[in-house]
């Protein structure tokens, strides 16, 4: 499943990603390179899931060139300063024995931060070409009103707004705001940490087309347009997330449209999903 997305910004990104959050050690080395082996051609890190030196690990293992792999990670709320994070942008460089990110993102928003400071730093590491595309996590629409304002006004394109969303949790309205926006969205946690497995409407539609409930969700998300970054430890799940070479029908997306459930799994204390 090598399908591209094209980026405001004309960067195209792999659809399908490798999302390594919790992985660490030698788990998420031989996590990733299997991934890479299996045909993934993106890979998600942050600096506070202190795994970037093993994606790098993996990256440099799997012997496959540099321009082929798209690699995101994640500023952290205590480097949101200027200075600060600068420093931790090279600092995941290092980790990631790279000269450059095809994507980097404010990991969480922070209504008390000076954003305008922020955006500026994230805009010379764009003009300087050490990030190919910015974008944001966890942002809700009125933060994403917020940084659209400062981002037109410097000439940075807000690329991409990472957040949780699965068919358990249909954030409808927050797409159809980033569509309008041009802005993509970024699914984690797409299978519901497990609970798509457990779900009549789904598990139904799965047998329907002899896959599992996993790849229904993978594909409803792929097929409204959204990038996806499933993660696994398990080799058989990651080559499963990868074998999408199917289509939902159209009454099928709509019956995953309709599944009433609407719940929030990722919400830290320091969130502001209430903005």
């Amino acid at each position: 499943m090598n399908q591209k997305i094209i980026l405001n910004n004309n960067i195209e990104i792999p659809a399908l990603g490798f999302g390594t959050w919790q992985l660490t050690g030698n788990t998420c080395i031989k996590a990733t390179q299997f991934a890479l082996e299996t045909g993934y051609r993106h890979i998600d890190t942050a600096e506070i899931y202190r795994n970037e030196e093993e994606v790098g690990i993996a990256i440099k293992n799997s012997k496959i060139q540099r321009e082929e792999i798209f690699i995101t990670s994640k500023v952290w709320q205590d480097e949101l300063n200027y200075t600060r994070l600068i420093k931790s942008f090279e600092l995941s460089l290092r980790k990631l024995k790279t000269n450059y990110l095809d994507l980097y993102l404010i990991h969480w928003p922070d209504k008390y931060i000076d954003m305008e400071e922020i955006l500026k730093a994230f805009k010379i590491l764009y003009d300087e070409k050490k990030i190919k595309s910015f974008g944001v996590s966890n942002f809700t629409i009125n933060h994403l009103k917020d940084a659209l304002k400062i981002t037109s006004k410097i000439d940075l394109p807000l690329t991409i707004n990472q957040v949780e969303f699965h068919p358990l949790f249909y954030q409808k309205e927050l797409l159809d705001f980033c569509d309008k926006n041009n802005i993509k969205i970024t699914a984690y946690s797409p299978l519901a940490q497990g609970a798509v497995f457990k779900n009549k409407t789904i598990i139904n539609i799965s047998n329907k087309y002899n896959k599992n409930p996993g790849q229904i969700a993978i594909k409803w998300l792929l097929q409204k347009g959204l990038i996806v970054i499933p993660r696994s430890s398990n080799n058989i799940h990651t080559k499963e997330n990868f074998d999408l070479n199917f289509t939902l029908l159209e009454e099928d997306v709509n019956e995953i449209d309709s599944i009433k459930i609407h719940e929030r799994l990722i919400d830290p204390g320091f969130a502001e999903f209430d903005y």
